[in-house]
């Protein structure tokens, strides 16, 4: 584990579901401890700028956006989308600058299947952002939550497969606090691991409405992005949760749904106010774990209950050195079955 907040750049990180930002707004947001304005233009383009105008640091999401230029509060200062300055209402007629010197530093980002995705780095993207597979189409549903809390410990508490019985005791999910014996194969993947596709032995009130006979595959990738795929003999439905780092006491954790299933929609009025209190249990307990982290103490990680957390940490120090010695990612996640009880 690290001593102290790292996060990894030259990755794509989640941003914000597409549908929050409509033509002509912007919306400003910390990510990684970076103040950024993304923007959408009348045109329906997406774009992320550093929010600091570079004249007098004035956050640019305090000036004007008119559907294409971005004008500072403090000088009229004008800024395209990609972070050109365009205009500066100071300079007299027969004074001229060029123009080309005075720009905003501009993000890689792509808007694919309804998501909205930002390249924090220095390099250029060398891929595309991570694909909810199986689906062309936008998410159904999302449900936006703060998690007070470093984003390692946010990542380590949702991917826990030992927490469920005590976290999330509820009728529609959990009811029966009976522990049994969990066995589950795992393959490494791009950027993280799989857990293989299996039946569920034990299903759920929200499985059920799915269809019969559920199959589950669920993968995760750095820096912060999971898919879980829920396959019955008629639907599919995947759950796409990313944790985005808004600073080092803070982390941004979405969760997004697609599915097959016809009548979907009808299930939102019961489907998102469950996801919250899902989410919001396991907020709940990264909020009593601050308590405690704040005498600095150790942490422990067992075998096997803890191992997928394990791997996290070892892809991040790996990812790192990768990047400071140049080099290609080597995955050093192996083929292994753990066992648990849960």
């Amino acid at each position: 584990m690290m001593d102290k907040p790292l996060f990894l750049r030259d990755l794509w990180y989640y941003a914000l579901p597409g549908g929050s930002l409509k033509p002509g707004q912007t919306i400003a947001k910390t990510l990684l401890n970076e103040p950024i304005l993304l923007g959408r233009t009348q045109a329906g383009k997406v774009f992320a700028l550093r929010d600091i105008c570079p004249h007098r640091a004035v956050p640019l999401s305090c000036g004007r956006f008119d559907g294409t230029e971005v004008e500072c509060a403090y000088h009229g200062w004008k800024f395209d989308a990609a972070g050109q300055c365009t205009a500066i209402p100071a300079l007299t007629e027969d004074q001229t600058l060029d123009f080309s010197k005075f720009r905003v530093r501009s993000y890689p980002i792509r808007e694919a299947q309804g998501n909205i995705w930002i390249y924090i780095g220095e390099q250029s993207p060398q891929d595309e952002p991570p694909q909810v597979p199986g689906f062309d189409t936008t998410y159904q549903a999302a449900v936006v939550m703060n998690f007070p809390t470093y984003l390692d410990h946010a990542v380590v508490g949702l991917m826990d497969p030992a927490h469920v019985p005590f976290v999330h005791r509820a009728w529609w999910w959990r009811a029966d606090p009976t522990l049994a014996e969990e066995v589950k194969t795992f393959d490494p993947s791009p950027l993280g691991f799989t857990m293989r596709r299996h039946k569920l032995e034990r299903s759920t009130f929200l499985y059920d409405l799915v269809g019969g006979d559920p199959e589950v595959e669920i993968s995760f990738q750095l820096p912060g992005v999971r898919f879980e795929q829920v396959i019955t003999k008629r639907h599919r439905v995947c759950n796409l949760t990313t944790m985005t780092p808004l600073n080092d006491t803070e982390t941004e954790v979405t969760t997004l749904f697609y599915s097959t299933i016809p009548w979907f929609n009808l299930l939102k009025p019961f489907l998102l106010p469950l996801t919250r209190t899902f989410l919001n249990q396991d907020r709940d307990m990264v909020v009593k774990q601050k308590i405690g982290l704040q005498h600095n103490p150790g942490l422990m990680l067992i075998k096997d209950a803890d191992t997928q957390a394990r791997w996290y940490y070892q892809l991040k120090a790996e990812f790192a050195r990768s990047q400071s010695e140049h080099r290609a990612f080597i995955n050093p996640v192996k083929e292994q079955t753990l066992r648990w009880r849960s």
